[in-house]
Formats: C-alpha cells, structure tokens, sequence
C-alpha cells in the first residue's frame, strides 16, 4: 500500500453538477488530481469551454467531459448520464454543487417566484440528479454522493429565507439517502463551505462591506476561503478513506461555524 492509495481515484468516474466555475470546478479539478476522470455540467457553454480547457491541461482530454445541462430538467439530467457512462462506462462519484441565490430584504418580501426557483436549483435538482444517478452506483455496488450545503445550513439569514431553507434541506436528504444506501455500499455526505471567493460572492465586500469586515473577523482563519479549499475534503470523501463515514456534514469554513 502506497503511502497515498486511501485518496487515490484511478479509475473512479466523477459527475460534478456547476462544475464548470467557482467550487464545482476547484473539485472537479483536485478529482482528476488524484486519478479521476470527470464530466462537469453547467448551463453556460462558455464557461463549460474554459473550464474543459483548464481540466484538460491536468491530465489530458481523455479524461474530461464537459455538457451543458439544466439540472432542473429530468430529461437533460437523464441524457447527460446515458453520455457519461458511454464514455467512461460507469460513475463513481456524484457531486450536487449546482445553486442559485436570490435575495429581499426580509423573507416575507422574497417573490413566489424566486422562493420557487431556488428550492428548484438548490434542492429539488438534488433529489433528480442524486435518483438517476443512484442506479449506476448500484449497479458497481460503490458510490459516493457528496451534497453541497452551506453556512446557510446551519445559520438563518433574514434576507436569504430560500437558500437557507434548501440548504437546511441538503442536510436532512444527505441523512435520508445515507441511511437508504448504506447497504449497497454509497456513502452520502454533505460538505457545508464557508464564505468561499466565488462569482457568487466576489461582489459582496462593496455591496456589503461592514457584513464582509464582520465575517472576517469571526473566521478564525482570517480570510474568506477560495475553490481550491474545497478539494482535499471533496477527495477524502471521494475516496476509500472515507468508506466508513456517511450521513455526515462537513464545515470547511476556516472556523466560521464554532463560534
């Protein structure tokens, strides 16, 4: 046994939904790091291009798939896979990062529309993509499904009402699908990332600075957390290291949960 085999991927296949930007592609990337082969879905085609570039450079193009997909849309979700598993004959690895914000000052003054929308994107698609993705899992009688939750799933925030539900939500379906699955041998886990530099949040310290100064100044760390301080957490529980850990969220927030 090698000194790294706990965390070594080769041959596993990773499905990382936004993978194409931000958190999803810090994962995808420390994946292929580590031996993994991986496809990222997003909507934006632009970015997807770049980010395929970027993934290609680390271990060639063989071993990157990048498709557009609205994780929202059984069909696109369902299609997307049948491609992932032609091209590399099974999956692995399942990563729901996909989300979507939006905001009102107090929760009764967020749209129906918006409340829809969120839940959709951060919580409804997990159960679409985590259900058709199980069967292939299943089928290799391993797995590893990794939810994306947030500070939000700890914390309430009055003018995120919809994101904090959702990710509240991630936590309770990571314990449900763990309890399930156990026995087919799929772990389920949650990872819960602090503030985290990402396009979601880059305009955050001149929308809100004072709101910015305060989480600074809690953070033990002292900073805001980066996509790259994602990815030795998403390979543990990617990995045989973490065969016997399930149903289980991590913070990887720099402290910002303890106090």
């Amino acid at each position: 046994m090698t000194e790294n085999s706990l965390f070594d991927l080769s041959g596993r296949v990773a499905l990382v939904t936004g993978g194409n930007g931000g958190i999803g592609l810090g994962m995808a990337k420390a994946f292929i790091e580590h031996g993994a082969s991986a496809a990222i879905i997003g909507r934006s085609q632009a970015k997807l291009d770049a980010a395929e570039t970027e993934l290609s450079k680390i271990a060639g193009s063989d071993s990157v798939l990048a498709a557009q997909c609205d994780v929202t849309d059984r069909d696109s979700v369902s299609s997307v896979l049948e491609t992932l598993v032609g091209r590399f004959g099974g999956l692995d690895i399942l990563v729901n990062n996909a989300g979507v914000n939006r905001r009102a000052d107090e929760p009764h003054l967020l749209s129906a529309e918006d409340w829809e929308y969120v839940i959709d994107v951060n919580l409804t698609s997990i159960h679409t993509v985590t259900s058709l993705a199980f069967p292939y899992m299943k089928e290799r009688r391993r797995g590893k499904i990794i939810n994306i939750g947030s500070m939000m799933s700890i914390f309430g925030t009055a003018y995120a009402p919809a994101y904090a539900a959702s990710k509240g939500g991630v936590i309770q379906y990571t314990k449900s699908c763990a309890v399930a699955w156990a026995k087919d041998n799929v772990q389920v886990n949650a990872i819960l990332p602090g503030w985290i530099v990402t396009e979601m949040t880059n305009q955050f310290k001149e929308l809100f600075p004072d709101r910015h100064a305060m989480i600074v100044g809690r953070t033990p760390a002292g900073r805001w957390g980066q996509p790259a301080d994602l990815g030795g957490t998403a390979v543990f529980l990617a990995s045989s290291a973490s065969d016997f850990v399930t149903g289980t969220s991590i913070p990887v927030d720099g402290g910002y949960s303890v106090w």
